[in-house]
């Protein structure tokens, strides 16, 4: 039986997946950046088993987390709206619209969501050495200065709480607790590059 960080215990197959190959990974596509930007926002007040169970129908309410087609959603809110299979949360649904767009729009001028992340680290994951759960912080130094940067760069939905866990889903942080497996797989790949 694999070792899993405390959170990631609860026997659900959703998140044992979400924990063995998505959580800590770095991730450089983005779309999938936009998706997962998208789920922090969505879970904020919320559990992430909860975005799991709902995630397939995001997937489809979102055409795949498309940003380029998801910029000009605001039509459909009213839709979203009704849509009984995802998180209706007005707030919520138009930030993410409103996000594809600002992400669409770097796109147009060249520059990309990836770069635009991944450079406040350098391009290199942060490696926290955290033996409990109860150590990890729900936001940092980091995540305040990113969440600001985005706000101030148009982007919504992007307090330090939803900023950092974001960081965490991405793999900017690596919050996994260092006796669990996959911190010695993420600590063993990034040695090997």
């Amino acid at each position: 039986m694999l070792d899993r960080c405390s959170w990631a215990t609860s026997g659900n197959e959703l998140l044992k997946h979400y924990h063995d190959r998505e959580w800590g990974t770095p991730c450089h596509n983005n779309q999938k950046l936009f998706e997962l930007l998208s789920l922090e926002i969505m879970q904020a007040g919320l559990n992430w088993q909860t975005i799991l169970n709902k995630r397939q129908a995001f997937k489809v309410a979102f055409c795949n987390f498309d940003y380029q087609k998801v910029q000009y959603f605001q039509k459909k809110l009213p839709n979203l709206l009704s849509n009984s299979r995802i998180i209706r949360n007005k707030r919520k649904l138009t930030a993410i619209i409103h996000n594809a767009q600002i992400i669409a729009d770097m796109a147009s001028q060249g520059q990309s969501f990836d770069d635009y992340l991944w450079h406040f680290v350098h391009y290199q994951p942060i490696q926290h050495h955290y033996q409990s759960h109860l150590q990890i912080p729900k936001t940092n130094q980091l995540a305040i200065q990113i969440g600001q940067t985005m706000k101030s760069d148009g982007f919504q939905f992007t307090g330090p709480v939803v900023t950092y866990s974001f960081l965490q889903a991405i793999g900017i942080i690596n919050d996994h607790e260092v006796a669990r497996f996959r911190c010695k797989e993420l600590n063993n790949c990034l040695k090997s590059k």
